[in-house]
C-alpha cells in the first residue's frame, strides 16, 4: 500500500478535510475534518474508496482515539437543493472545521476547489485522500458516518435499497424511484431518473 504523507507543511497543525455522498441521489452530504498528531502511523489507512467497509469501520475508532481533534458535519438534501451540491460540500467541510476543538493552522482540502468561511489558510489537493493521512482519515469518518445515516433511513424507505447502495444511483435505486416516486430524502435538483427507465414505466 502507498505510504501516505503525514503533513504538507512541516511544523504546522494541519486539518485534513474530505466529504462523502456528493454523487448520491438521496441523503445528506457529510464532511469530516481531522487533525492527526505528527507521529501518527497506520499502514491500513488510505483513501476510503480503496478500503473495504470492514476496514473503514475498523479504522474509525482508531482515528477518533488518536486524533488531536476531529469533527463530522452534514448538509441535508433540502439545503443541497437550495445551494447546489458543490456549495453544500464546501458548507459541510466548513461546518466540520468550525466544530474542531483545536484550531488548525492550515487546512488540507481534498479536491481542486474550496470556498472557506474561516481565515485559516488552505491548500486544495487533487486526490488528496490517497496522498495525505489526515485527508484519508477525514474520508473514512465522512464515509462511515454517512453510511450509518443511510442505514438508519433505509428502515423508513426499504424500497430504495439504501442499505446496499447508500443513496448512489444504482439501477435498483432508479427503478424504485420510477415505480414508487421520491422520498423526503431525495435531492430534487438531481437527475433522479434516466430516460430508459422513464420509457419502461
Amino acid at each position: 500500500m502507498n505510504k501516505l504523507l503525514s503533513y504538507f507543511k512541516k511544523g504546522v497543525l494541519e486539518a485534513g478535510c474530505d466529504e462523502a455522498g456528493r454523487g448520491c441521489l438521496a441523503g445528506p452530504v457529510f464532511a469530516a475534518a481531522v487533525i492527526l498528531p505528527p507521529d501518527f502511523e497506520n499502514d491500513l489507512l488510505d483513501d476510503s474508496k480503496k478500503l473495504t467497509e470492514k476496514q473503514r469501520y475498523e479504522l474509525r475508532p482508531l482515528i477518533e482515539k488518536d486524533a488531536l481533534a476531529w469533527a463530522v458535519e452534514a448538509v441535508d438534501n433540502n439545503e443541497i437543493d437550495e445551494v447546489n451540491i458543490l456549495n453544500a460540500s464546501f458548507l459541510a467541510m466548513n461546518r466540520a472545521v468550525q466544530k474542531l476543538t483545536v484550531q488548525p493552522g492550515h487546512l488540507l482540502i481534498d479536491g481542486n476547489r474550496f470556498r472557506p468561511q474561516t481565515n485559516i489558510p488552505f491548500t486544495c489537493m487533487i486526490k488528496g485522500d490517497g496522498r495525505f493521512l489526515s485527508i484519508a482519515a477525514a474520508s473514512v469518518l465522512a464515509k462511515t458516518y454517512r453510511d450509518d445515516f443511510m442505514l438508519k433511513i433505509h428502515h423508513e424507505f426499504p424500497v430504495y435499497d439504501w442499505k446496499t447502495n447508500k443513496g448512489y444511483p444504482t439501477a435498483k435505486h432508479r427503478t424504485a424511484i420510477a415505480r414508487y416516486g421520491i422520498s423526503g430524502y431525495h435531492r430534487k435538483t438531481f437527475r433522479l431518473l434516466n430516460e430508459q427507465l422513464i420509457l419502461q414505466f
